[in-house]
């Protein structure tokens, strides 16, 4: 297939839950069950999702809770597979999706960032030369070889953060990690996306904050009822998902 100058392309999407169980369907039912039929029990995530991204463009996801926007950002990022249409990412994904998984609790603040960059594709010596910028962007330096376990919240928080933000791939994949953590690190966390959009970096961003939307992105796509209701400029797209929310 020839490339088509597009970071993102989406068609067609669709993946389905089971709402008996957590998570996706066991690869048995996967293999055993090829109809694209709701069966009992299930429901569609998302369904008939298709949508273009250009390289630099900044994207935000709206909608209400269960509207399959974190189901969408996982699509992309391929940790979960689609039942149906295609997902095609042009390039590589540093993705800030439940942002503190990976890490491992008897490791070491300084073990965890070798292995958790390690994982993101960083060359070791890449990681040698970065690692002092993570600490310090974390806040660490008196944790460093403190189990990651005896973190708090806030302290794994800031640290995967600091991981991920320091890989450069070209697409930014953002699931409401602003939304943790205090003031200061907030604006920490501002700053950096706003270097990393400066540098031209491609960002897909899921976020229930109407103020980091309109900082951060300049078209949006509104998702209700795991399907996409809008796809435009973001000011237009927030002003019809509150008329739509304020209608109930």
């Amino acid at each position: 297939m020839e490339a088509s100058g597009h970071a993102i392309e989406v068609r067609d999407l669709g993946v389905r839950f089971r709402r008996n169980r957590r998570g996706r369907r066991s690869l048995k039912d996967l293999f055993a069950d090829s109809s694209r039929r709701s069966k009992p029990g299930e429901f569609w995530a998302l369904r008939d999702v298709s949508f273009d991204v250009r390289p630099g463009e900044s994207i935000g996801v709206v909608g209400r809770n269960g509207q399959g926007k974190s189901t969408l950002l996982k699509l992309v990022a391929g940790v979960l597979i689609q039942d149906e249409g295609t997902v095609r990412v042009n390039g590589g994904v540093a993705p800030l999706i439940e942002i503190t998984g990976g890490f491992v609790g008897d490791l070491t603040v300084r073990e965890n960032v070798r292995l958790t960059a390690g994982l993101h594709g960083m060359p070791k010596a890449e990681v040698a030369r970065r690692f002092d910028g993570i600490i310090d962007f974390a806040e660490l330096h008196e944790s460093i070889d403190t189990p990651y376990k005896h973190l708090s919240n806030g302290m794994k928080v800031r640290l995967a953060f600091s991981v991920v933000s320091q890989l450069e791939e070209p697409i930014l994949l953002v699931d409401e990690v602003l939304a943790v953590g205090d003031k200061a690190f907030r604006e920490k966390c501002y700053k950096r996306i706003d270097e990393l959009l400066s540098e031209g970096r491609t960002l897909f961003f899921v976020s229930h904050s109407e103020r980091d939307l309109r900082r951060f992105c300049t078209r949006g796509l509104y998702l209700d009822g795991g399907r996409l209701v809008l796809d435009g400029e973001i000011a237009d797209v927030l002003d019809r998902y509150n008329a739509d929310y304020d209608a109930g």
